[in-house]
């Protein structure tokens, strides 16, 4: 190991920071920054712990409720300073009251729960990738908070050891913590001008040597169906029923392009809400593809399909309201991979194997770097996001430091 974490600190942080409700509301008001308190709860703690740290230039936006900090470089270099960038916000799931289990040296044994549930090698063999180390789990009842937790811990815990090390040459590091990520909000916010950093790094997702700076093109369509409602006993030639227009809507839509379908690097549709009633039926589907030009099909495909309704059954019964995302950071990124090879060439360091993965989702960073810094993502080390089984190891989250910290070594030499 290059760098001796304190992983006893670095456990603490953790377990504190999952303790801390910090689900996001979908249903919030547009206008509401972040969209819960607890999100403003731990990003508070996270500003105590800069400030105690001695880091600069710690506040909290309140127009996008971002943390920001400096810690400056102690190595001469003039370089802008490299980002590091985590959210404070957890999935739509059950988050209140986290019990964090701790196993130390794990054994793979399955671990069961109260309720009946368990988390065992049999329905998740990769926790046999974990033997002899401290396994952190939930108690079956809510999710962990991995996603993104797991990224906060691993980036304070770096930013401990550099203060802690001087010795340690780094050039400066301006770290974030935002809020509302899972619902696809807080990076819209972001000031990249304030931030000023040359490029920057989520840590959000993927096993521990993952980087990944290609994500899905992402478009949301919403269709909307007018039916014709009259008393059943009058309504032949005259009633038309917008749950069944939806449902012909559905069966149109390509079967083998459904999320469900496909893989690798294949895009598909996804329908993820129809409420109907005879006068009315709303569908919303989500759209993705890594290619921009087969993106662009997609999102044509049901375009189409609403006007070729629309001429089969007349009176304009069908429309649509379809907006993007996010987009593909790897169209910027390739135009400069640097921040990809500096981060394969830390993990190579410290005798980690990179994996170049193509993110079947968006991070923040697909924002962030279409708002003008370019910014792939690094793993957090958790597996099984946004449930129960979810889990990290303390090993992860120090190796997630190690890495922030020789990357941070890395740009100045």
């Amino acid at each position: 190991m290059k760098y001796e974490i304190d992983n006893t600190a670095l456990l603490a942080n953790f377990l504190q920071y999952v303790q801390i409700n910090t689900r996001s509301d979908q249903q919030a008001p547009q206008d509401r920054v972040p969209t819960t308190e607890g999100q403003t709860k731990l990003a508070q703690l996270l500003a105590t712990q800069l400030k105690d740290l001695g880091l600069q230039e710690v506040k909290i936006n309140p127009q996008n409720a971002f943390l920001t900090a400096l810690l400056p470089g102690n190595s001469g270099s003039d370089l802008p300073a490299l980002g590091f960038i985590a959210h404070l916000d957890t999935a739509d799931y059950a988050s209140e009251k986290v019990n964090p289990q701790v196993h130390p040296n794990y054994q793979g044994q399955a671990i069961k729960w109260e309720n009946g549930l368990e988390l065992s090698p049999e329905k998740f063999p990769n926790l046999k990738n974990y033997l002899g180390q401290t396994l952190i789990t939930t108690d079956g009842t809510t999710l962990l908070g991995v996603d993104d937790k797991a990224g906060i811990a691993g980036l304070i815990g770096a930013v401990t050891y550099l203060v802690n090390h001087p010795e340690v040459k780094h050039g400066a590091l301006k770290v974030a913590f935002g809020p509302d990520e899972e619902i696809g909000r807080g990076a819209d916010r972001f000031d990249v001008a304030d931030f000023q950093a040359r490029w920057a790094y989520t840590l959000d997702n993927g096993l521990v040597g993952d980087i990944e700076y290609e994500t899905f093109n992402a478009a949301q369509a919403e269709i909307t169906i007018t039916g014709t409602s009259v008393h059943p006993g009058q309504a032949y030639g005259q009633l038309v029923n917008a749950i069944t227009l939806a449902e012909e809507f559905d069966r149109k839509v390509p079967v083998d392009q459904r999320a469900e379908e496909v893989s690798g690097r294949d895009g598909f549709y996804l329908l993820v809400d129809f409420s109907a009633k005879i006068e009315t039926a709303r569908l919303v589907y989500i759209v993705r593809d890594f290619d921009y030009e087969q993106f662009l099909a997609r999102k044509q495909v049901l375009q189409t399909l609403v006007e070729r309704l629309n001429q089969k059954y007349g009176d304009q019964r069908f429309a649509i309201k379809m907006f993007d995302q996010y987009y593909n950071m790897a169209d910027i990124i390739k135009k400069d991979p640097t921040p990809v090879k500096l981060a394969q060439q830390a993990l190579r360091n410290l005798q980690i194997t990179p994996r170049i993965i193509s993110f079947r989702g968006g991070t923040d960073g697909s924002k962030i770097t279409y708002l003008g810094l370019p910014t792939p993502n690094l793993f957090n080390g958790g597996e099984n996001f946004h449930g129960p089984y979810e889990f990290v190891t303390v090993e992860a989250l120090s190796q997630l430091a190690q890495t922030i910290i020789e990357i941070s070594h890395l740009q100045v030499k």
